[in-house]
């Protein structure tokens, strides 16, 4: 820093240490505590929580700068604890014993004290007895008084960043900021699922509920999967797996979205640790390399995760404002993550997102119209499925038909992906169900079918390295060194072995066989960025699987052919065994299916 700065210069022209005032203290805190609007109300509502509320209302006003009120129903305090409750450091979560043994949203005793040292703070509670209330304006603390109140507390805090005016130049728009505070209180919302929550808009002094969450029943994953319908969307909780993994004494608990409800971007990526919402690269990395060998790099995973530990093998207090954590044992949580979604997905089999048949409809269908019809009885859509237009089938003007055999004609329950009725345009296999149709990308699908084949067989037989007549020497900084030498034996797992050769070179001695020539320094300083960036590197793997999935591409059925009913249904029962062929090797769907029910308000019988 070479600003000056003559306010801490002394007589002798060099700088002189001062005590700070306990307000300018106060003003530094909350600095680090409060950014905005949104960081005020999740620093109170987490009191809130860890208060036993059951039900917590939050008012805000032009964007939270001029008015957060959080209202909750926990156990209150008395009028002796509100002076203590605006000391910093000051807290009824922990002893000060010992700081890995946390087990409450908050816990350092600052965000009271540094809200009052910058805006109107003033708290009203009851424990039991009577209810009080105390003001704090500026670090100036007023007297407690009595106050009229049922049970729990209401944190009212008025002119955010009056006492800091420069701090209000940074704010943005009452929009952004309303849509920060709104995000805060949802993902709270998920971790709490059992708690109530509502969140209004007072400004101009008319309420406008701009998100209410009510309390969930029933054991967790039925309460967290009502909330996360209410809170992310139906769709969400439609197309997600159910995730309960345990190893080495953590747990991962949640829902993760097939691959083919994947988004544009992260915005449905919702991790949490012991409970608490977190925004750590590692976990967030972990999640993304789970989905790497299903989703092109451009779609993201969308999944709501909850990562169960021991207190004493997570520190929390390693952020400001605790949005990130560290684990004792870090590879052990990336592990979990990423073994138990891969788990869940390929336990998932052929299962393809929902949402593919809703657009596929909404394609389909016309302007609406109001036809009056009589629906077909349920004997007749039984004769049907055993007579498929026998006509169609033996025209030759129309050879993709295929008749149907005496086996086939009834569609199965035990195979999902029905019988064969048709192939369009040699390339789309059309097939009936029991509930409806399906119609599948034969290209898609048999590519997805020889990727899995071929990863099967290199799994089995091991990734081949090929040894370099020369070795290769990388001439690296000291840390970049130190950083790929510590990932050596992951990198020889997939057939890339390195050694140190000598100061901080390292020798490049084998390179994996599939991926033919290689230029192993470029690639070395690939996978060095993405060891950075993300704390390990998948960069190795992903290239092999894209020699495979370029393998499996020309290997596969290709668009065009004409396919026999046998050839067809053969297909559909591969796609039923094998994992992961509901969508291709880039995440798209494999197949759509209709019920026929969608089918029939089509054509306007429903």
């Amino acid at each position: 820093m070479t600003l000056h700065t003559p306010k801490i210069t002394g007589a002798q022209g060099r700088p002189v240490i001062r005590q700070l005032d306990e307000a300018a203290i106060n003003r530094i805190a909350a600095g680090e505590v409060v950014e905005r609007p949104a960081s005020a109300v999740k620093e109170l509502v987490e009191n809130a929580l860890d208060a036993g509320a059951s039900r917590i209302q939050v008012d805000i006003a032009d964007g939270g700068k001029t008015l957060i009120r959080v209202t909750d129903d926990g156990c209150g305090m008395t009028a002796e604890d509100l002076p203590l409750a605006l000391s910093r450091h000051a807290t009824s979560k922990i002893d000060g014993s010992d700081l890995l043994d946390i087990r409450s949203f908050g816990f350092r005793g600052e965000a009271l004290p540094s809200l009052g040292a910058v805006g109107r703070l003033t708290i009203t509670s009851r424990a039991e007895g009577d209810a009080a209330q105390i003001a704090c304006e500026a670090s100036r603390l007023s007297p407690v008084r009595p106050a009229a109140l049922t049970r729990g507390t209401v944190v009212e805090l008025r002119d955010l960043f009056f006492a800091t005016p420069a701090r209000l130049k940074f704010l943005r728009s009452d929009r952004a900021e309303l849509q920060a505070v709104t995000e805060v209180v949802r993902r709270l919302a998920m971790a709490e699922p059992q708690v109530g929550l509502t969140l209004r808009d007072v400004t101009g002094g008319e309420a406008r509920i701009l998100f209410r969450a009510d309390p969930a029943n029933g054991d967790l994953f039925d309460a967290l999967g009502s909330r996360l319908a209410s809170v992310i969307g139906r769709d969400f909780t439609d197309n997600a797996l159910r995730i309960d993994a345990e190893r080495e004494g953590l747990r991962l608990q949640g829902y993760a979205a097939l691959p083919t409800y994947s988004r544009g971007s992260s915005a449905q990526q919702y991790l949490f640790v012991n409970g608490r919402p977190v925004l750590d690269r590692m976990l967030y990395g972990a999640l993304r390399a789970a989905y790497f060998d299903v989703l092109s790099r451009d779609r993201h995973p969308a999944a709501v995760l909850n990562l169960i530990a021991d207190p004493q093998r997570v520190d929390v207090n390693v952020h400001p404002a605790k949005a990130e954590v560290r684990f004792r044992e870090p590879d052990a949580a990336r592990s979990l993550i990423i073994t138990a979604l891969k788990s869940a997905l390929t336990g998932a089999g052929h299962r393809a997102s929902s949402t593919v048949g809703a657009a596929t409809l909404d394609a389909f269908r016309p302007e609406p119209r109001v036809y009056q019809m009589d629906r077909s009885s349920q004997p007749a859509i039984a004769r049907a499925f055993a007579f498929q237009s026998p006509g169609f089938a033996e025209a030759p003007q129309a050879p993709a038909f295929a008749p149907p055999s005496e086996e086939e004609a009834q569609p199965h329950e035990e195979h999902p992906l029905g019988a064969a009725r048709a192939q369009l345009h040699e390339n789309y296999i059309v097939a009936q169900t029991a509930k409806g149709i399906v119609i599948v990308d034969q290209h898609a699908a048999h590519e997805r079918l020889v990727y899995e084949r071929l990863k099967r067989q290199l799994a089995e037989t091991g990734i081949r390295a090929q040894a370099l007549l020369i070795p290769e020497i990388v001439d690296l900084s000291p840390t970049d060194a130190a950083r790929l030498l510590d990932a050596a034996p992951a990198l020889a797992e997939v057939g890339l072995v390195i050694e140190p050769f000598g100061g901080n070179a390292v020798a490049i001695r084998e390179t994996p066989a599939v991926l033919g020539p290689v230029n192993g320094a470029a690639l070395i300083w690939d996978i060095l960025d993405e060891l950075a960036d993300k704390g390990d590197s998948q960069l190795v793997r992903a290239r092999i699987d894209a020699i495979l999935s370029r393998m499996a591409c020309h290997g596969s059925v290709r668009s065009g052919r004409q396919m026999r009913p046998e050839e067809m249904n053969a297909l559909l029962r591969e796609m039923e065994a094998t994992p992961l062929s509901g969508q291709c090797n880039h995440g798209r769907p494999t197949y759509v299916e209709l019920s026929l029910h969608d089918v029939e308000r089509l054509f306007g019988r429903r």
